[in-house]
């Protein structure tokens, strides 16, 4: 608990105080109550950890299964319409934004979740879906829809996720910047320009130079 609560003061430039995170942070209230359901699905105590879950949807807008795995450190932001899967298995100080779903494809049986490693940053309205793997220290990009596994110090973008940029070494400390991630396709759109620029360019010096007709 005393970790949850350091990561929304750290993390969360609106968070004032103490009293303020443990009254009013409906994230912090979610994962709370998933703490306390997750101990007793460990008990194999029945209904309970469920009913616990539900009410907490209930008040907070964010469903996680008593049976996910979540690490130490754990952040949601906002928080409504977050959705953690029963499989999911979250590292230590992951950051959620409002509206991201760790859930599964449909298809499989057993493992059918993400398994987030260490201080991954998911951006709003995010999607991870299936048994896929995210490494430590990835960003993903606000509405990024990610179907397959994806390499440490990362930062995936768009529908279907794509990785946008690859650091060579370890990036330190987490990083909630997602307002300025890669376009992939904004940076085609402008190389395509280049392109046609230096086109004209070619063209509009053969122009001048050739020979006018007799």
């Amino acid at each position: 608990m005393f970790q949850d609560l350091r990561a929304v003061l750290e993390r969360d430039p609106a968070a004032t105080n103490v009293p303020e995170v443990i009254l009013t942070y409906s994230g912090f209230h979610a994962i709370i109550s998933h703490r306390f359901a997750h101990r007793l699905y460990r008990w194999h105590i029945p209904f309970l950890p469920r009913l616990i879950s539900q009410i907490a949807r209930a008040i907070t807008g964010i469903e996680i299964h008593p049976a996910a795995r979540i690490g130490k450190g754990f952040f949601i932001d906002h928080g409504m319409g977050v959705v953690i899967g029963e499989t999911s298995i979250i590292g230590d100080n992951v950051t959620l934004f409002q509206g991201v779903t760790l859930g599964g494809t449909g298809k499989e049986r057993g493992k059918r979740h993400p398994t987030l490693g260490n201080n991954v940053v998911a951006g709003t309205g995010a999607k991870l879906l299936g048994s896929i793997t995210i490494g430590d220290n990835v960003l993903i990009g606000a509405n990024a829809v990610v179907l397959r596994s994806v390499p440490p110090d990362s930062t995936v973008v768009g529908v279907p996720g794509r990785i946008a940029k690859r650091a060579g070494e370890k990036v330190p400390g987490i990083n909630l910047d997602h307002t300025n991630l890669p376009d992939p396709i904004a940076e085609r759109l402008k190389k395509l320009q280049a392109e046609i620029d230096e086109i004209e360019g070619v063209l509009g010096k053969w122009k001048s130079t050739a020979s006018p007709p007799d």
